[in-house]
């Protein structure tokens, strides 16, 4: 298994800079969401011209622009970039990382794996230069990890579109999303039940009739990341909206793309992870060599020090999974989802554990907000739910074991 690359380091140390002087200075406003995260990211995206290679990669894609040969500029060919950047972001505002992964990694990636080219065309120019925040709803109030089954929101086939009604929930970015991936249970009438009625996606903009949004929902943690409910009154739609243009076929529909995006999704949750036990261990060490007790430095300590040592242990198991991830990924090979939920069970519980550990070792001084160690507590434990619970993933690693021949 190979380490980060030279260019993923070089890139890591930009990144690690550029957070000390442009988010950290905000967190207080960004933890309390009072502030939204989005023109921070966009000047992240200006500054390391994130959003100019995206956009003439996005041109390339759809055959506007020809290849200049750069092979896609300085991001060429470094399979574990994005995660390493998520690293690096979520140790110091998980809730930014959030709101850029749901709208990148789930919005834009749902509608440039399933999308017509008018569609891709239509809404994926602004999404990925983040001119427009996207958000991705399939969850609703009564179903969390049984998404598909317990999914309630319909759609009812009214002359050549649709009308939408329903619910959903915990939607990252719902409340000032532009564009919206939402998920749907074909209403085919009493024959079926609603359960095994097909799913169809469509693309809601921000202005449509009959959309109404909740405000943000205070949380536990990633309070930088706005989360919110989504109402569909006679939402209706045109077939231009249905993602792909068409109906699916039998026995094909939304589940397979939502199953990959998962995937995905789950091997980034073990870079989170990554970034918040980093800064947790960086934090610790440091407090460890400075705070006095009883005349010494208290890592000086025994029971101080084999917290500092499970805090590396953690870093060193959770690192390599992601990297192992990373590799897979060089040679052209997506993890299954097994392998991807086992790397989110590990990692968040990891991550969980390490940050209680360092609220612990600070002591009365771990439990207020201005020594950090609180926040990445609050946001570690969004990690076991986040993207799947923890409970779902053991079913996940264990129908992969059984499968095997």
């Amino acid at each position: 298994m190979s380490g980060w690359s030279e260019t993923e380091l070089l890139i890591r140390d930009s990144v690690r800079a550029w957070v000390d002087k442009e988010v950290r200075p905000h967190t207080a406003e960004l933890e309390t969401g009072a502030v939204p995260p989005y023109a921070i990211i966009r000047k992240f995206w200006a500054d390391f011209g994130v959003g100019a290679m995206a956009s003439d990669a996005l041109g390339k894609f759809l055959g506007e622009r020809k290849s200049s040969g750069g092979g896609g500029g300085a991001f060429a060919g470094q399979a574990g970039l994005p995660l390493i950047v998520a690293s690096e972001l979520a140790g110091v505002s998980l809730g930014m990382l959030v709101s850029i992964g749901v709208s990148l990694g789930l919005t834009a990636q749902t509608i440039l794996a399933k999308g017509t080219p008018e569609q891709k065309r239509r809404w994926l120019p602004r999404l990925v230069t983040f001119e427009d925040v996207g958000a991705w709803a399939i969850t609703e109030p009564g179903s969390g990890s049984d998404a598909f089954g317990g999914m309630q929101t319909t759609a009812r086939r009214d002359g050549d579109g649709y009308v939408l009604n329903g619910q959903k929930t915990f939607i990252t970015n719902g409340p000032f999303a532009d564009v919206l991936v939402v998920f749907a249970k074909l209403d085919t009438g009493e024959g079926i039940p609603v359960r095994d009625r097909p799913v169809l996606t469509f693309v809601l903009e921000k202005d449509d009739p009959g959309l109404t949004r909740g405000k943000p929902f205070r949380k536990m943690g990633i309070m930088s990341s706005p989360t919110g409910e989504l109402f569909f009154d006679d939402v209706r739609l045109g077939r231009d909206r249905l993602l792909g243009g068409a109906e699916p076929v039998a026995g094909a529909d939304a589940k397979t793309e939502v199953k990959t995006g998962f995937t995905l999704e789950r091997v980034g949750v073990g870079a989170l992870a990554l970034g918040i036990i980093n800064e947790c261990h960086r934090l610790s060490v440091e407090y460890a060599k400075t705070r006095m007790a009883w005349g010494q430095e208290i890592g000086r300590y025994q029971l101080v020090q084999l917290k500092l040592a499970k805090m590396e242990i953690a870093r060193i198991n959770v690192e390599n999974m992601v990297l192992s991830a990373v590799a897979g990924l060089r040679e052209g090979r997506t993890p299954s989802l097994a392998e991807a939920s086992a790397i989110k069970l590990y990692a968040s519980e990891a991550a969980t554990d390490v940050a209680m550990e360092a609220v612990q070792l600070f002591g009365g001084n771990g439990y207020m907000a201005e020594y950090r160690v609180e926040q990445l507590a609050r946001d570690a434990k969004s990690l076991m739910i986040y993207a799947g619970s923890n409970e779902i993933q053991v079913t996940h690693i264990a129908k992969g074991l059984l499968a095997r021949g």
